[in-house]
C-alpha cells in the first residue's frame, strides 16, 4: 500500500485491562511509530481501565474518548476539556480486551507467523499490526473527522478492492463481515434492513433469530469490531463524562467519587440506536453479555441506559456488509490457535534462527526463537519465543512458548505426545519476578466444569489425572470456586524450602515424569487465570525483544556467511532503534575478521558497519553518505588492511570507530571511512583474478621502434552493471556488447617504444586533431610514481600501467633508472589518445588501459592473449582504485558482438563467447545503429559508489534487478543469434529501464526529452554505459536514419550541443599496427 493511502490519525488510544500493562504497551506503540507503522505526528496514548474488573467495552470507549479529548485540549492550550478539539480530529480507540491463555501479552501482541518483506524497520507482525494495517490502509481512508473504535481480539481480512463511500454521512457506522449461522450462535449478529440501517443486534441468539439477519449470500453479518462515530455523536458522548451515572465509566468520574459502572459498546451504546427497540425494551431488557438491569446494581444500569437513550437516540446506525471479508476471532481454543498459526500461507520460519532447518517440517512453525542443534518440529507444531538446544522433538499439534535454554534438558526427558501446550510465563509477585510453567492439552476446554462429560486435562478426562497422580478435586478448587480448568490450581510456583519451581517439578510431573504428589501438594500453586492476571507484561515483552535481537544478530551472521541476498538494513534499523547497535557492531566485526578466506564477505561486512553507523546518525542527518574518506585518523587501520592483515585491520577500525560515535556528522564521516575500507578489501578480492593473467617472453623490438595499438569503442547492448564487483562475483554477471568504430575510426589507441634515456615519458591526448589536448608527464625518479593509484593524479592511468605491467616495481629499493636500465636497457615512452569526449559511456578508460598494456607488453618483448589482457585491465583498475567492471575492456578488446559472463564466485574470471552471427544480420545491425552525443558529461563514479552501496545493503529492487539484467543479457544474445532486430530493440528498452533501477538519477531531463522525441524512430534506445550523460545509441526502425534523427532533434525545443554519429561494427577488436 502506498504511503499516500495511509490514514493519518490524530490520536491512537490503546486501552488495557491491567494498570501494570500501561507502560509496556505504550512503549510498544512508540516502537511502531519509530518503525513508521504510525505517522510521527500521531499522539499515542495507553489508558488502563480505572478499575478492575474493567468498565466493559462501552465504558472503556467513553474513558478513552475523554482522555484523548483531554490531551488534545491541553495541547491546544485549553484549561478544560473542550469538544472544539474534535472538529478535525481522527481518533482510533483500540481495546486489548481480556487475558488470552495462549499469549501472556494478550491477543493484541500475539505474534503471527508472518513477515512483511517491505518493512523498512524489521519487527514482528502481531494481531495489533494486522489490525492497524487493515484499518489505516483499507477501512478508514476517506472517513470524516470522528472516532473509530475496534477490539484487538480478532484478525480482519478485507478484499483489496474494498472502499466505503462517505459522501454526506452522519451518524454511526459499523462494519460487518460474513459468518455462517452455526458460528454466529456464539457471537453477535447485526439485523439490518435493505438500506443497511441496523434494526437489532442479536447476541448468542437462537438459530431462528440469527437466520432472520441472513444476507443474499446466505451468510449473516457478524459483529466484527470496527465502529465509527461521527463528530456530532462524539460531542454528545463526551458530555457523559460529567453526567451521572455514566461518569462512573471514566477516570474523572471515579476520581470525583462516582461509583464504577460497566456498559457494553455493542449491547448498550449501539443497541439504543437500533430501530426495532423501544425505550422500555432497551432500558429494561435483560441481555446476555452486559450488565443486568435487575441485578443489585439494576437501578444504576437502567438509569445509565435511559441517559444513553436521551443522548444518542435518533442517531442513524448504519451497517456496511463486506461479503468478501474474513473475520477470525481469537477464541480460548488451543487447537484453533495452533491451527491459525500453522495454516497454509504462513511462514515456516518467522524471525527465528534455526541451526538445522531440515529438522523443521514444511508444516511446522517457528516464531521468534533460537533453535540450536537438532530440534525437530513436526507438521502442525509451533515453537514461539523459545531458546532451545537439541535434541528436542516437538510433535504435531504441540505449542511450546516462552521456554529458556535451560529448559531444553527437561524438555528432552518429557513424555510429550501430540497436542500438548507448554508455556513459560513471566509473572510478578510483589517485588519478585519469576517464571511459571504451565501445561495444557490443545483440545482442553478451559471454561467447562470438570464434571462435564467433555471436560479434559491434557486431552484426557480428569479421572485419568486423578488416578495417575493421586491428585484430588479438593487439591485444585477451593469451596465456591468454579471447577473449570481455568480455575484449577495445577501449576507449582514455590516449594516451601526449595524456592521457585522450574519446569522439571511441575510440568514434567504432570506429564508423567519424575516427582511426587507430596512435593506437588506442598508447593504454592496457581491456576491459569491467576498466572495470566499476574503476568509481568513488561518482562514478557523484554524477553521477546531480547530473543528478537539475538535472532537478528544470528541471522545477520548466517546471511553474510552464506552470501545470501536477503536485505539486512531493516534488521540494522531495528537494532539501532532498540539500542542494540553495540552488540550488532561487535557481531559484524567478528564476521569480518573471520572471513580471511573470502574477502568478498569481509568487504560486505565493512559496508554493513557503514550502514549501521548511518542508521545511528539518523535519516538525513549528519550529511551525505558519499564524501571524502582519507582522514589521517583512519590511515593506520587502512594501512594494516592494505598489508593483508585482516584481523588487525578490523580491530584497528573498531578502535577508531569508538571515537566517532558522539554526533551524527561524525557517524556519517565514520561510515564513509568504513565504505572506503570495504573498497580496500573489494580490490584485494578482485585482484585474485591476477592468476588468469598469463604473460610470456618473446623477442624485444629494437630501441626506438614504436608499437602501435588501436581499439574500437564498445556499445553495451544488455547486462551492464552485472559485471561490476561485487555484483559480478556475488551474483554472477552476463553482458552482451559490440565493438564499434565511430564515424569510421577506431577512436582509442596507444603506442609505446623503448628509449635510450632511463626515464618514463608519458604523453596522453584527447580530442580530435586540431582540438586535441596533450599532456606530458616525465618520471625520472621512482618517487614520481607514488600517485599511480590516485585516479585523478596527472597521468595516473599510464603510471598504473607501468607498475601493473611489471615495467617497473613500486615501491622498491632500486631506483627508477637502475630498474629501467637493468630490465629494458633504457626508458620507455608511451603515447595515448582518445577521440571520444570525457564521460562518453563508451568504455574509453578501460579500453585505453588495455591498449596501453598491449603496447607496453609489445615494446618490451612480452606476449599475451586477449583473455590475459581483459583480466590485466581488471587488476589495473583495482590498483588505480577506480573500481568498475569488466565489460568495457571486453567490448573494445574483443571484436564483433559477444556475450561475456562471470560466475558467482571468487576468484573473478571472465569468459567471453563471440556470437556466431550471419553477415546479413551484421550488416542490418550496422545500418540500424546510430550514436547521438547528448552534450551531457557522465559522472560514473558517483553512480558506481551509490549502486555498490545499495547492492551491499541488498535493497530488494537492486537484487531483483541484478537477476533481470543477466536474464535480459541472455535473451539479447538469443535475439542476435536468431537475427531478430525487434527482439534486440525490446532488450535495449528493458535494459534502459534496468539501468534506471540500478542508478536512479542516470536520466537527466534533457536526455529524457531527447529519448521521448526519438521514440517513434526507434526499436530501442539507451544511454551507453552507466548513464547520466555521454552517448545515447538507438536501434532505428528503418536503416540509415542519421539525417531523420538529426532533424527530429533539431526540431525539439530545449536540446543543444548534441551531435549524431555513424556506427560501424568492428569485427577485429584490439589491433596491432605495423611497427614504425
Amino acid at each position: 500500500m502506498s504511503s499516500e493511502q495511509v490514514f493519518s490519525w490524530t490520536v491512537v488510544v490503546l486501552t488495557c485491562q491491567h494498570k501494570d500493562s500501561v507502560y509496556a504497551f505504550q512503549r510498544e506503540l512508540e516502537v511502531r511509530q519509530q518503525r513508521g507503522d504510525l505517522l510521527q505526528g500521531t499522539l499515542l496514548l495507553t489508558v488502563s481501565d480505572p478499575q478492575e474488573p474493567g468498565l466493559g467495552s462501552g465504558g472503556a470507549t467513553l474513558n478513552a474518548l475523554l482522555v484523548a479529548a483531554e490531551h488534545l485540549s491541553a495541547r491546544a492550550g485549553y484549561t478544560v476539556v473542550t469538544t472544539d478539539v474534535l472538529d478535525d480530529a481522527r481518533i482510533l480507540i483500540l481495546h486489548t480486551g481480556r487475558d488470552f491463555p495462549w499469549d501472556s501479552c494478550g491477543r493484541a501482541f500475539c505474534w503471527l507467523p508472518v513477515e512483511k518483506p517491505a518493512q523498512t524497520v524489521q519487527g514482528p507482525v502481531c494481531c495489533l499490526d494486522m489490525l492497524l494495517d487493515c484499518l489505516s490502509n483499507q477501512v478508514c481512508p476517506g472517513s470524516p473527522p470522528g472516532v473509530w473504535v475496534c477490539s484487538t481480539d480478532m484478525i480482519l481480512t478485507m478484499p483489496t478492492t474494498f472502499k466505503m463511500s462517505w459522501e454526506g454521512f452522519s451518524g454511526v457506522r459499523v462494519l460487518a463481515l460474513p459468518g455462517d449461522v452455526s458460528y454466529a450462535a456464539n457471537h453477535g449478529v447485526y439485523f439490518a434492513d435493505e438500506q443497511g440501517r441496523v434494526r437489532d443486534i442479536i447476541y448468542k441468539g437462537s438459530e431462528e433469530r440469527i437466520r432472520r439477519a441472513a444476507q443474499p449470500d446466505g451468510m449473516v453479518p457478524l459483529v466484527s469490531g470496527p465502529v465509527f462515530f461521527c463528530r456530532r455523536v462524539l460531542e454528545r458522548l463526551l458530555k457523559a463524562h460529567v453526567t451521572p451515572p455514566l461518569d462512573g465509566c471514566t477516570y474523572m468520574g471515579m476520581d470525583s467519587g462516582a461509583p464504577p459502572l460497566q456498559i457494553s459498546l455493542f449491547l448498550d451504546l449501539l443497541m439504543c440506536l437500533c430501530s426495532d427497540l423501544s425505550e422500555s425494551e432497551f432500558v429494561n431488557g435483560e441481555r446476555m453479555g452486559c450488565s443486568s438491569p435487575i441485578s443489585q446494581q439494576g437501578a444504576v444500569v437502567r438509569s445509565a441506559r435511559a441517559l444513553l437513550w436521551r443522548i444518542l437516540r435518533g442517531t442513524t446506525l448504519h451497517m456496511v456488509y463486506v461479503p468478501a471479508g474474513c473475520y477470525d476471532y481469537l477464541t480460548l481454543s488451543g487447537r484453533e490457535h495452533i491451527g491459525r498459526l500453522t495454516k497454509k500461507g504462513t511462514e515456516r520460519n518467522t524471525l527465528s534462527h534455526i541451526q538445522n532447518t531440515q529438522c523443521v517440517s514444511a508444516g511446522g512453525r517457528v516464531i521468534n526463537s533460537v533453535l540450536e542443534g537438532d530440534v525437530s518440529v513436526a507438521s502442525g507444531a509451533v515453537i514461539q519465543h523459545c531458546h532451545l538446544q537439541g535434541p528436542v522433538e516437538v510433535l504435531s499439534g504441540c505449542l511450546l512458548s516462552g521456554l529458556e535454554v535451560t529448559s531444553s534438558s527437561h524438555i528432552q526427558q518429557l513424555a510429550l505426545t501430540n497436542d500438548h501446550i507448554i508455556q513459560g510465563h513471566h509473572i510478578q509477585l510483589g517485588e519478585m519476578k519469576i517464571t511459571v510453567y504451565t501445561v495444557l492439552g490443545a483440545y482442553d476446554d478451559l471454561k467447562v466444569s470438570c464434571d462435564d462429560d467433555g471436560a479434559t486435562f491434557l486431552n484426557h478426562r480428569w479421572s485419568d489425572l486423578y488416578s495417575r497422580t493421586g491428585i484430588q478435586p479438593e487439591d485444585l478448587w477451593g469451596s465456591g470456586r468454579s471447577q473449570s480448568l481455568m480455575e484449577a490450581r495445577l501449576f507449582p510456583v514455590f516449594q516451601p524450602r526449595g524456592g521457585a519451581v522450574g519446569l522439571e517439578l511441575g510440568v514434567c510431573w504432570l506429564l508423567g515424569g519424575p516427582g511426587a504428589l507430596e512435593q506437588w501438594r506442598a508447593a504454592w500453586r496457581l491456576s491459569l487465570r491467576e498466572v495470566l492476571s499476574l503476568t509481568d507484561q513488561e518482562g514478557e515483552l523484554r524477553w521477546r525483544e531480547a530473543l528478537f535481537f539475538q535472532v537478528g544478530r544470528r541471522r545477520v551472521m548466517d546471511n553474510l556467511k552464506s552470501q545470501s541476498d536477503r536485505g539486512l538494513l531493516p534488521s540494522f534499523r531495528a537494532a539501532v532503534l532498540g539500542g542494540q547497535h553495540e552488540e550488532l557492531l561487535c557481531t559484524l566485526d567478528s564476521i569480518a575478521a573471520g572471513s580471511r578466506e573470502n574477502l568478498g564477505v569481509a568487504a560486505r561486512c565493512l559496508a554493513c558497519i557503514a550502514d549501521v553507523l548511518a542508521c545511528l546518525a539518523g535519516e538525513g542527518r549528519g550529511g551525505l553518505r558519499s564524501g571524502p574518506a582519507a582522514n589521517p585518523a583512519w590511515s593506520h587501520a587502512f594501512s594494516i588492511l592494505e598489508q593483508g592483515d585482516l584481523l588487525g585491520g578490523v580491530q584497528a577500525l573498531a578502535t577508531e570507530r569508538a571515537k566517532w560515535l558522539s554526533r551524527p556528522d561524525l557517524l556519517v564521516r565514520a561510515a564513509r571511512h568504513y565504505e572506503a575500507a570495504g573498497q580496500v578489501l573489494l580490490r584485494q578480492a578482485v585482484m585474485l583474478s591476477q592468476r588468469f593473467i598469463s604473460i610470456g617472453q618473446g623477442e624485444v623490438p629494437p630501441l626506438g621502434e614504436w608499437q602501435d595499438v588501436e581499439c574500437p569503442a564498445r556499445l553495451d547492448l544488455s547486462g551492464g552493471w552485472s559485471d561490476t564487483p561485487p555484483i559480478a562475483f556475488e551474483h554472477g554477471g552476463a553482458v552482451v556488447n559490440v565493438a564499434v568504430k565511430v564515424d569510421g575510426r577506431r577512436p582509442i589507441g596507444a603506442r609505446a617504444r623503448r628509449i635510450k634515456e632511463p626515464r618514463l615519458l608519458l604523453v596522453s591526448s584527447s580530442g580530435v586533431q586540431d582540438d586535441a589536448i596533450a599532456m606530458e608527464t616525465v618520471c625520472e625518479r621512482l618517487e614520481d610514481l607514488k600517485d599511480h593509484c590516485v585516479p585523478y593524479a596527472p597521468a595516473a592511468l599510464l603510471k598504473a600501467v607501468c607498475v601493473c605491467s611489471g615495467l617497473v616495481t613500486y615501491p622498491s629499493r632500486q631506483s627508477l633508472d637502475e630498474q629501467l636500465l637493468q630490465r629494458w636497457g633504457g626508458g620507455v615512452e608511451i603515447h595515448t589518445w582518445s577521440l571520444l569526449p570525457h564521460g562518453s559511456g563508451l568504455g574509453t578508460s578501460s579500453i585505453l588501459a588495455g591498449a596501453v598494456l598491449a603496447a607496453v607488453y609489445r615494446c618490451t618483448g612480452r606476449t599475451y592473449d586477449t583473455d590475459s589482457l581483459i583480466h590485466a585491465v581488471l587488476h589495473l583498475e583495482q590498483m588505480l582504485t577506480t573500481g568498475g567492471g569488466w565489460q568495457d575492456q571486453v567490448g573494445g578488446l574483443v571484436g564483433g558482438v559477444k556475450v561475456a559472463r562471470s560466475k558467482a564466485c571468487l576468484p573473478l574470471r571472465v569468459e567471453v563467447e563471440r556470437l556466431p552471427l550471419s553477415d546479413d544480420f551484421l550488416l542490418s545491425l550496422q545500418q540500424h545503429l546510430l550514436l547521438v552525443y547528448t552534450g551531457k558529461t557522465r559522472l560514473a563514479r558517483n553512480l558506481l559508489q551509490d549502486t555498490v552501496r545499495r547492492w551491499y545493503s541488498r535493497v530488494p529492487s537492486i537484487v531483483e534487478n541484478a537477476g533481470q539484467l543477466v536474464d535480459n543479457a541472455e535473451e539479447c544474445a538469443r535475439a542476435c543469434t536468431e537475427g531478430s532486430l525487434p527482439r534486440l530493440g525490446a532488450c535495449l528498452e528493458r535494459y534502459w529501464c534496468q539501468k534506471k533501477v540500478m542508478a536512479p538519477g542516470c536520466e537527466p531531463a534533457a536526455v529524457r526529452t531527447m529519448m521521448d522525441a526519438l521514440r517513434p524512430l526507434a526499436l530501442g534506445q539507451t544511454l551507453a554505459g552507466a548513464g547520466g550523460g555521454g552517448f545515447l545509441y538507438l536501434l532505428t526502425r528503418q536503416p540509415q536514419q542519421g539525417e531523420a534523427v538529426r532533424q527530429v532533434l533539431n526540431n525539439t525545443q530545449g536540446l543543444r550541443d548534441f551531435s549524431v554519429h555513424l556506427v560501424e561494427l568492428d569485427m577485429d577488436g584490439i589491433t596491432l599496427l605495423k611497427s614504425s
